[in-house]
C-alpha cells in the first residue's frame, strides 16, 4: 500500500465524489417537493464537478497524468476499467450541463425525464472516479506521470 498520497488527485477525487453526494442529496429533496433547496443543492453540486474538472484538466496540461504502478497482470483490467470511467464521465458531464439548462431554463418535462439517467450516471461515475483513484495512487503506487495517451494505453 502506497504511503506518499498525490494533494491535486486527492483534491479533485474528493470534489466529484461530494459532487455525487450532493447530487444525491438533490434527488432526495426533490422527491420531497422541495425545489428551491433541490436547485440550490444542484448548483453545488455543479460546483463541485467543475472544480474537480479545473484541477484534473490543470493538472494533465500541466502535469500529465499517471500511469497505472500495480502489477502487470492487473494493467489491463485496470485500463478497461478506467476507459469504463472515462466514458461515464464523459457521458455524465454531457447530460449534466444538459439537466443543468433545462432545469435553468424552466424546460422541466425534458429535466424531468433526464435528470434521473443523469443522476445515475453521475454516481456511477463517482464510485469508478474513486476506485480509479484508490488503484492509483492508494492500493497501488503511482507509475510514471506523462502524456494522457502514454498513461492510459501504455503507448
Amino acid at each position: 500500500m502506497n504511503t506518499s498520497i498525490p494533494i491535486l488527485p486527492t483534491i479533485s477525487t474528493s470534489f466529484i465524489v461530494l459532487s455525487a453526494v450532493f447530487v444525491a442529496i438533490g434527488w432526495y429533496l426533490i422527491k420531497q417537493r422541495k425545489i428551491e433547496a433541490h436547485m440550490k443543492v444542484m448548483y453545488v453540486a455543479a460546483i463541485f464537478a467543475v472544480l474537480f474538472f479545473i484541477i484534473y484538466a490543470s493538472r494533465t496540461i500541466f502535469v500529465g497524468n499517471t500511469a497505472f504502478g500495480g502489477p502487470a497482470e492487473v494493467k489491463v483490467y485496470y485500463t478497461i476499467f478506467l476507459i469504463f470511467h472515462i466514458t461515464l464521465a464523459t457521458i455524465g458531464a454531457v447530460f449534466g450541463i444538459i439537466s443543468l439548462i433545462t432545469g435553468y431554463k424552466k424546460n422541466y418535462e425534458r429535466h424531468r425525464k433526464i435528470g434521473p439517467i443523469t443522476s445515475i450516471i453521475w454516481f456511477f461515475t463517482g464510485i469508478t472516479g474513486l476506485a480509479v483513484y484508490l488503484l492509483l495512487y492508494v492500493i497501488y503506487s503511482g507509475g510514471e506521470t506523462t502524456s494522457v495517451i502514454k498513461a492510459i494505453l501504455g503507448f
